[in-house]
């Protein structure tokens, strides 16, 4: 007969489950502190040797870090979905800017039209809050919150999406874009009329998800990223333009 027999779980093992879990939905973040052993025994309701034995099977597995002196993190787990080499080539050549652009485009329409339709009444209220900061921050002279909320409010799209795959995947490529490898997306929202122009695209791209209309959601992402590779087309032609001057200039000047 093909049953066996069941045994208990141990503790420590239901343990490294609910961790596992946290981490791969992403509501625990790489390079997050978890709370202080003590604490995390009380909230979990087991014994201190326990958790440690939960602990060190995560940290064997490369999920949980120790740093000296300051606790426990969630390990960087996303830090090798690309080499430093590639990294560095990425940032060299602009075609792969607009491969950047494109991967968006493709991965962040499915991403909102899942959100449209999958995503719960509180991921949807997370959506619409951080465009509610946008607008918030949006008269401020300085575009470094806006710049930063716009990140975020992509990223509870797909967190929206409930699709851990791409949420893991995106998040890793956004840590890129956070340290402008592909572009500065500070310079992006520097020129007023730009940044009204792309918070009506997140306006557009958070009513049709409000609405769950995925078909609305997917093409709001589609215009909002194709003037996105639009104004990088500009600002790159803008530059090769004043190189050109300078070099008019300097010849004139040595005349």
């Amino acid at each position: 007969m093909p049953f066996q027999r069941i045994e208990a779980e141990k503790l420590s093992q239901s343990v490294v489950r609910q961790i596992e879990s946290l981490i791969l939905k992403g509501i625990l973040r790489p390079g997050e502190r978890l709370p202080s052993e003590r604490e995390l025994s009380e909230r979990l309701g087991v014994s201190r040797p326990s958790l440690r034995e939960a602990v060190a099977d995560l940290q064997e597995r490369g999920l949980l870090a120790t740093r000296a002196g300051a606790g426990i993190y969630v390990a960087d787990v996303l830090g090798s979905a690309f080499s430093d080499a590639l990294i560095r080539l990425f940032a060299s050549h602009t075609d792969a800017v607009f491969d950047y652009v494109s991967f968006r485009r493709d991965l962040e329409g499915v991403a909102a039209a899942r959100a449209a339709i999958h995503g719960s009444d509180t991921d949807l209220k997370v959506i619409d809050t951080l465009y509610r900061k946008m607008e918030a921050a949006h008269s401020k002279r300085n575009p470094a919150d806006e710049a930063e909320l716009d990140a975020q409010f992509h990223l509870a799209i797909i967190e929206a999406s409930h699709n851990v795959i791409m949420l893991h995947m995106m998040r890793s490529m956004f840590d890129l874009l956070r340290e402008g490898v592909f572009y500065n997306r500070q310079m992006m929202f520097k020129q007023r009329t730009t940044r009204d122009l792309l918070l009506s695209h997140h306006k557009a791209i958070n009513e049709a998800i409000q609405a769950r209309d995925p078909d609305g959601a997917r093409e709001a992402i589609k215009v909002h990223m194709d003037y996105v590779e639009d104004d990088l087309k500009n600002q790159q032609r803008a530059e090769q333009n004043e190189k050109v001057a300078k070099l008019r200039y300097a010849h004139e000047q040595a005349r």
